[in-house]
């Protein structure tokens, strides 16, 4: 599996505690531990990870301020999983957010909603720099290092789209649930075998934008259509584990 986590090189200048916090946020968000599971006591993590009660403090607090940890003392404590942040299963990648009033599940359905109602839209009205800005979000897509960079080049091609339609108070809609979603995303990582996932919804973004090009309205419509196959649904708990 490709995570985002402690073998990329950003993560070498983070603290020890840092590091460490991030390894039990991987085991936490990746395992999908239910709320109360024991992730055992301070003098075995210690142990575990090699680190000094200073450091085993500020892992603590870490993962406390993220809301992920609870310690319980005396018989029968230890430290225990408190809350598991809201998860999105985008394609090939997992996406998981910050608490806050507005569901990211909800916020990318309510994405989809309105790029529905622009695609033809977009379709009819894109301009040649429109398809500039396009194409650049697919070489985003195409070089992406990570599943947060790889996500980025999705919604830049999906902005480009919207742009298009030049129904500004669409667009501006658009714009600002993008913006939360962005806002409030705290970690992706790709899941295991991503590989072939992330190359179909490459190839797919790429022929949606060779069909605008083209003018090929058919060659459009049945893209789209398959486009549509894969986005996030809330009736369907597979496309979003946190639902489930």
């Amino acid at each position: 599996m490709t995570v985002e986590t402690a073998a990329d090189p950003a993560t070498a200048r983070l603290s020890r505690a840092e590091q460490v916090a991030l390894q039990l946020e991987d085991e936490i968000l990746e395992s999908r531990l239910p709320v109360g599971a024991h992730l055992g006591r301070r003098a075995e993590i210690m142990e575990r990870f090699g680190v000094s009660p200073t450091v085993m403090n500020e892992l603590l607090r870490i993962l406390r301020t993220r809301g992920l940890v609870r310690v319980r003392p005396g018989t029968g404590g230890g430290i225990f999983v408190a809350s598991r942040p809201p998860q999105v299963r985008l394609g090939g990648m997992d996406l998981w957010f910050d608490d806050s009033r507005s569901s990211p599940l909800d916020l990318f359905e309510a994405r989809v909603h309105l790029e529905n109602s622009l695609d033809q839209l977009a379709f009819e009205r894109a301009t040649d720099d429109d398809l500039v800005a396009m194409e650049r979000a697919l070489d985003l897509m195409h070089v992406a290092p990570g599943a947060r960079a790889f996500l980025g080049g999705v919604m830049e091609l999906h902005r480009a789209l919207a742009r298009a339609s030049r129904v500004l108070v669409l667009d501006d809609m658009h714009q600002t649930i993008v913006a939360l979603l962005l806002a409030s995303l705290s970690r992706a990582s790709f899941i295991e075998g991503h590989e072939p996932l992330v190359a179909a919804s490459l190839a797919v973004h790429r022929e949606i934008v060779a069909a605008i090009r083209a003018r090929d309205p058919a060659a459009y419509a049945e893209v789209m259509s398959r486009h549509h196959e894969s986005l996030v649904r809330a009736d369907d708990p597979r496309r979003s584990p946190g639902r489930g």
